[in-house]
């Protein structure tokens, strides 16, 4: 049986398809689409109806497809743009009257939640899941059967539109400090998967990475999407997101980092396809 889930991000919107039996869940395709709702609630406050119509209108593919593969159990989640823009529940209720499809508005605390999800997120140790999106960068420790989780309000669209409150920033290297020292980092989210990816490496030591973002950084927008092929919704914000990067590295002492494809929409997925298949057990004999 198919599945599905939609992720409504502060930069881009992402649908992915799995396929699913009562024992194992197969991701088969995914379509990103760069709207970026954070443009608008970073610099106006608020959600406008014309991004909300593009959004409505780029939920309506995404649901076409699944009607055409006959998929009926996803679910639409939204994160920070939604969590922060001043007309949320009315944006909402707007987007589920045009779609007929509810949609949940996830805290960014549930957001770094979700990352126990990752098949490894909790095994083994030493290591810190950390998701750097548009709006919002959660992280996520699980050591000694303790799951450590926090979010905060630093994103690469918010970054790049000079939004970012220099309180959010105290208060991660407040938090980083109160943390043990761990050795290895996976990033989640497009922008780490792209540096990573052009600089041709599926693992960097802290060293390398340090001096590979500082290089990126020291370029211009349009020599990015020369150089390296960034798509234009890439370029403008990757090295945003890798400053958050460099302040975890130094506040944790990383001394690895690698990339996964892993996202919201695969946690979202993973939830759904627990509900479908979980055994339904009565607490009652009558």
């Amino acid at each position: 049986m198919k599945i599905a889930s939609i992720d409504i991000g502060t930069n881009a919107i992402k649908s992915k398809v799995f396929e699913t039996t009562p024992t194992s869940i197969e991701f088969l395709e995914g379509v990103r689409s760069p709207i970026r709702l954070g443009s608008d609630v970073f610099q106006n406050g608020s959600l406008s109806i014309e991004k909300l119509d593009e959004l409505a209108k780029t939920l309506k593919k995404y649901q076409k497809n699944f009607l055409l593969n006959k998929i009926k159990m996803y679910e639409i989640v939204a994160t920070s743009a939604f969590r922060d823009t001043e007309n949320s529940e009315k944006a909402r209720r707007y987007i589920e009257n045009k779609i007929e499809r509810p949609i949940r508005i996830i805290s960014g605390l549930e957001e770094a939640q979700l990352i126990r999800l990752h098949p490894k997120a909790q095994s083994g140790s030493n290591k810190v899941y950390v998701d750097v999106g548009g709006g919002s960068t959660e992280i996520y420790i699980y050591e000694k059967g303790e799951h450590i989780i926090q979010s905060f309000q630093l994103g690469a669209v918010r970054g790049m539109l000079e939004k970012e409150d220099p309180e959010e920033w105290k208060r991660l290297e407040k938090w980083l400090r109160k943390q043990s020292k761990i050795d290895n980092l996976i990033g989640l989210g497009g922008n780490i998967r792209s540096f990573l990816n052009i600089n041709n490496a599926k693992k960097m030591s802290s060293e390398n990475f340090i001096e590979r973002s500082n290089n990126l950084s020291s370029q211009k927008v349009e020599d990015k999407i020369a150089n390296y092929k960034l798509g234009n919704d890439r370029a403008d914000v990757i090295d945003h997101a890798l400053k958050i990067y460099l302040k975890i590295i130094a506040g944790l002492g990383i001394k690895n980092i690698k990339a996964t494809k892993w996202g919201v929409s695969d946690s979202i997925a993973v939830k759904t396809f627990h509900e479908l298949y979980s055994k339904k057990i009565s607490i009652y004999k009558n």
